[in-house]
């Protein structure tokens, strides 16, 4: 692994530098691997080889304990890239950054998983929704069981929308014992072992490179030491919810950030369109002008949505509600830039030989990311009621 972007000795510029680098680099392998549908691995070996899939561990176990702050400056950044690896990223920060702060796990399970992410590259990510459940956001108990027979511990279920699947060497698997009173928490699942297999149910619209498929555990012995700290039902996240927050805001920042990759092709295209009839660029046209202007008034938005959630979070001031709205609020904004320059310049907007189009698809993707629309203006509502 290489030296990490984030060392005392590193300048802000040379950091940059290297972000420069990977957006550009992804951005060229993006279409490949959005008309496959398959994980780009070779970015996610390039962000191991930059030292960037350690940076949430904590200083002490070779990260950076890098903040929220830093973290959405990154995913924002790599999205106008490859979202679908941004994302990939973006799990890996959250989970890593989670376990390391949490005390459901041991010392030696976290250096196990530490270990790993730093020397191997490893990827961590929470497998939560279900085919029948839906997203745990919504409350419910998960069908996804863990069951003792003697000293042996097993776990079966299946997690739909795993993203990172085939990439993945960590699960935190959402499951609740077989008790009459079942305990509810998260199992660390070596994606390994026997058992465990993956299903290829990912057929979306955009963030086709995600590989979000279904995980299957039939019947997986998983050693005891990584089972967390079961809570009796009904448990609220256990833990999680302590990571809604940033959660909601990096969300925001990558999905802006996808919007930011439009706006700025857009601005190439309209300079290099030069219509025989007009004999000059598009650029030329007022209309294109305001166009460009009312998608920047709503990016600009965004910046200060974003900013204002991240400080809010740091302070620790009503940050899920507002957060969850910021990333509503965000995403939408987004989804209307993009889609203004779609309908402005008409089918080279649609056509899969502009990455126009696959931005267009890729930010349509922000409203299914927890919270969604409804839930996080039911949870500002009732904050508002005090209900």
């Amino acid at each position: 692994m290489g030296d990490s972007p984030f060392s005392p000795t590193t300048s802000t510029a040379a950091t940059d530098k290297v972000l420069d680098e990977l957006v550009q680099v992804f951005a060229e392998r993006a279409p490949r691997y959005d008309r496959s549908g398959n994980i780009a691995v070779e970015n996610l070996h390039d962000l191991h080889d930059a030292g960037f899939l350690a940076l949430a561990l904590p200083k002490e176990a070779g990260g950076a304990d890098i903040s929220l702050r830093t973290v959405t400056q990154i995913i924002s950044r790599l999205a106008q890239g490859d979202p679908s690896t941004a994302l990939i990223l973006a799990m890996q920060y959250l989970q890593s950054g989670a376990f390391a702060h949490s005390p459901q796990w041991s010392d030696e399970v976290k250096q196990e998983l530490f270990e790993s992410i730093r020397q191997e590259g490893a990827l961590i990510n929470a497998l939560r929704v279900e085919p029948e459940l839906g997203t745990p956001a919504r409350g419910g108990l998960p069908d996804t069981t863990v069951s003792r027979n003697g000293s042996t511990w097993r776990i079966s279920g299946r997690k739909i929308f795993s993203t990172g699947s085939t990439a993945l060497q960590w699960g935190v698997v959402w499951a609740k014992t077989d008790d009459v009173e079942p305990k509810v928490g998260p199992v660390l699942v070596p994606l390994d072992l026997r058992g465990v297999r993956i299903e290829k149910s990912w057929h979306q619209l955009g963030m086709r490179a995600t590989g979000s498929h279904t995980i299957i555990f039939d019947d997986v012995e998983i050693p005891e030491r990584y089972l967390g700290l079961l809570a009796p039902s009904p448990a609220k996240e256990n833990g999680l919810v302590a990571i809604a927050s940033w959660h909601a805001i990096v969300i925001a920042g990558l999905y802006n950030g996808i919007a930011i990759a439009a706006r700025d092709w857009l601005v190439e295209f309209l300079h290099s369109r030069v219509p025989s009839n007009l004999g000059a660029s598009l650029a030329t046209l007022p209309r294109f002008q305001i166009l460009l202007g009312e998608m920047d008034a709503l990016l600009l938005s965004n910046e200060a949505l974003i900013t204002h959630a991240i400080t809010l979070a740091e302070q620790g001031i009503e940050s899920d509600t507002r957060a969850g709205l910021a990333k509503q609020a965000v995403t939408e904004n987004a989804i209307t830039a993009v889609s203004k320059a779609v309908a402005a310049i008409g089918n080279p907007g649609l056509s899969q030989d502009n990455p126009l189009e696959r931005h267009y698809r890729n930010v349509l993707c922000g409203r299914v990311h927890t919270p969604q629309g409804d839930s996080a203006f039911l949870a500002a509502g009732r904050e508002a009621l005090k209900i």
